[in-house]
């Protein structure tokens, strides 16, 4: 697992926020500290296959079903997806995966071979909004699947999910609103709190936190 970040920039960044206003400077101060992992060049077909085969379902049912599916593979750390793409769908069903996330991931497999997903040191290169674009050509991977991918495997800081719940529901909690926000909405509001959004994103979920105890992101 990546190092954490321990970063002047962060520092200063979360003191930014803070100042713009008291009700936000009221979360960090409740909150654990914004701690992304150090940014690092991630391998976007494991990490995407593992997302597709986590989609819907809880933690530990998930952790079984990837488990099962590396295992076809022998003791490689990491998936080869001309093998992937080769192996047939009754043996990934047979690990639990659904025919939608059979089918999803060797879209994934394939797009891998032809370059659509690319390398690691390319992904790196890359502008966030032109990884999305990238990878949600992958049948089955949506927009908030490689925002998560950028803001806590790539540590990318102006990561903004304006379509995540628990965003939205951070948002309302912090500033007292009645009625949660449209991504549309939430989008507008985001501008002040670039070129840090991620960690604006970070501390709303903070929010959903300390309002529903037992409840975690990270």
């Amino acid at each position: 697992m990546p190092e954490q970040q321990t970063s002047p920039e962060i520092a200063a960044a979360t003191r930014q926020l803070a100042a713009s206003d008291p009700r936000f400077a009221a979360l960090i101060a409740r909150s654990k500290p914004f701690a992304p992992r150090a940014a690092v060049i991630v391998r976007p077909f494991d990490a995407l296959a593992e997302s597709i085969a986590y989609q819907q379902l809880s933690g530990k049912a998930a952790a079984t079903i990837w488990g099962r599916v590396k295992a076809l593979y022998g003791t490689r750390k990491w998936l080869d997806p001309k093998l992937v793409l080769v192996t047939p769908d009754e043996k990934l069903r047979a690990c639990g995966l659904s025919g939608s996330k059979t089918v999803a991931l060797k879209d994934l497999a394939a797009k891998r071979i032809d370059g659509t997903v690319p390398s690691g040191p390319v992904l790196a290169e890359l502008s966030d909004e032109e990884i999305i674009e990238r990878l949600t050509a992958v049948r089955g991977i949506g927009r908030w699947t490689v925002e998560m991918l950028l803001l806590f495997e790539m540590g990318r800081l102006d990561v903004w999910p304006v379509a995540d719940l628990g965003v939205q529901k951070g948002y309302a909690t912090t500033f007292g609103k009645r009625k949660l926000p449209t991504p549309k909405q939430l989008q507008k509001i985001g501008n002040k709190w670039r070129p840090y959004r991620s960690i604006t994103a970070w501390y709303f979920w903070r929010a959903c936190d300390i309002a529903t105890p037992g409840a975690n992101r990270s």
